[in-house]
Formats: C-alpha cells, sequence, structure tokens
C-alpha cells in the first residue's frame, strides 16, 4: 500500500481575517451582495512544528483525501500575501502517522466552515473572485476570512478590494486578526 498524492501550487494569495460576534449578520450581507454558497465543512488541521512558515495536514469530514498544505504568509492586521504549496493526499491515515513521527505536532485546529464565492462590481474581471470562509473555530470563535488569488503585479489592488469588502461587509478594522489560528490556539 503507497501513499498517493497529487500537488499542484497555489499562485500567490491576498488574506485577511476578522473576529466576528455574529456570522448571521455577515451571511445575509454576503445574499444581499450576491455571493454564491459553496458549502458548509467540519475541518480538523493538524499543524506541525516546521523551522519556517506553517505546515499543516487538513483533514475534511466525509472526504477520503486530505491537503497537505505549506504556507508563508506575513503577520500583519489587514490583507496579507501569502505562498502557498497544497498536495491532495489519497491516503491520510497513513500520511498523518508518518508525519507524526519526522513532525512535532503543534496544534490542531478544529472548525466548521461555510464557504462562499464573490465576483461583485469590486472585482475587475467575472473570472477572479474572492473565497469567503464563516469559520466556527473550536476555542476560538467565529471569524471571517478572505481569501483571493493574486500576482506580484496585482497585489496592491487586490489588497484594496479585500479592504473594500471588509467595508462593504460591515466589518471594522479593529476586529482583523494578523495571526494565524494555529499562533492564537498553541
Amino acid at each position: 500500500m503507497g501513499i498517493k498524492a497529487s500537488s499542484r501550487f497555489e499562485d500567490k494569495l491576498v488574506e485577511l481575517k476578522a473576529k466576528v460576534d455574529d456570522l448571521d449578520v455577515v451571511k445575509r450581507k454576503l445574499t444581499s451582495l450576491g455571493a454564491h454558497y459553496m458549502g458548509t465543512f467540519r475541518q480538523n488541521d493538524v499543524y506541525f512544528n516546521v523551522p519556517e512558515g506553517r505546515l499543516k495536514l487538513r483533514e475534511v469530514e466525509g472526504s477520503k483525501e486530505a491537503e497537505l498544505v505549506y504556507y508563508e504568509r506575513e503577520n500583519i492586521v489587514g490583507p496579507k500575501r501569502s505562498d502557498v504549496f497544497i498536495m491532495k493526499i489519497q491516503e491520510p491515515a497513513v500520511f498523518k502517522i508518518l508525519l507524526e513521527k519526522l513532525l512535532k505536532t503543534r496544534a490542531i485546529v478544529e472548525k466548521v466552515r461555510e464557504i462562499y464565492q464573490y465576483q461583485g462590481t469590486l472585482l475587475a474581471s467575472k473570472r477572479r473572485y474572492v473565497k469567503i470562509h464563516l469559520d466556527k473555530v473550536k476555542e476560538l470563535g467565529m471569524f471571517v476570512e478572505f481569501e483571493m488569488k493574486t500576482s506580484d503585479q496585482t497585489v496592491e489592488r487586490d489588497r484594496q478590494i479585500l479592504w473594500n469588502l471588509m467595508d462593504e461587509l460591515g466589518i471594522k478594522p479593529e476586529q482583523l486578526e494578523r495571526l494565524s489560528y494555529v499562533d492564537l490556539i498553541s
């Protein structure tokens, strides 16, 4: 029995995270903006200690696959730039045992994530979109995350798109979080 994996490098992203008191308020605003509901998923992210960046194995309830995700991201308030590498793992139980033998587990982040896709008037092209995550994170509370593919040439413009969307959803700058969930838990 082998571990089957496939990988892809996701272009650079811009992201932001905000702590909120009521996800239903955000959900109503997303609906009024025409955001498309993609689904709700229970996710467990096992983070491992690594010298640089962050490494996690994401398992989604009901899925036979997992994702090994390595990313490097700025720890700033507001839209952050990140570089992400994702490897799909077809036999996650075997792979998880191997990772746990090789690397020390840093923390486990358990969450329920509702995903929306927004292609509204803030975006220059309908082929571009913002993924919006409404997260209920065990031990931490409720958060909204925005994620958008970017490039070196468009990163500043894309940061502004996220600032504008944040404003449209009524998210205040003081709600922004600079750290990752793993940093907040561990």
